[in-house]
């Protein structure tokens, strides 16, 4: 599909995740066989649950069905929420992210792995986690430093800190 087709589904698409306190994050159109998936990607502040995908998605087919954006072809409709580990690229994203641990790529090189303490609009304020036994390291660092980063999943953290408190 080409850019014009999706800046036209991000344009439809965009109020009616809007009106549902939700952001449109992507609308992408890929080939599945004979026909096509269009994933709508919405978030918001709080996560989406799966009652408000599935709102989402009534709202999406029915405002579909009234246009010929998407042509005669058949297509399945898929809205979801981000992944866990998907990139951040938006300063939203930093902010949603704020106590995760995350893994950026820098334009100097290297990578970094740290948790977000906070965020402002000019960068993070990390806690980089210490090697052995030595403390975690307070470092900043700009938005303009990071090429990539991304969300870490942990699958440990909660039971880790449940262990510290007891």
């Amino acid at each position: 599909m080409s850019t014009t087709q999706i800046d036209r589904l991000r344009e439809l698409l965009d109020p009616l995740a809007v009106e549902r306190g939700m952001d449109l994050e992507e609308v992408t159109v890929s080939p599945a066989g004979r026909r096509r998936v269009l994933r709508v990607v919405v978030d918001t502040d709080e996560g989406v649950e799966l009652d408000a995908c599935a709102e989402l998605s009534r709202a999406v087919s029915e405002t579909l069905d009234e246009t010929d954006i998407m042509g005669g072809a058949p297509y399945v409709l898929e809205v979801t929420s981000p992944g866990a580990e998907r990139p951040l690229t938006e300063l939203r994203h930093y902010r949603r992210a704020v106590g995760r641990l995350i893994t950026a790529r820098l334009h100097e090189g290297g990578e970094l792995t740290a948790r977000i303490v906070a965020v402002d609009d000019d960068g993070l304020d990390l806690q980089v986690p210490g090697v052995k036994g030595r403390k975690p390291t307070a470092r900043r660092i700009a938005f303009t430093d990071i090429a990539q980063a991304r969300v870490e999943v942990e699958f440990s953290r909660k039971a880790a800190e449940s262990q510290k408190e007891a």
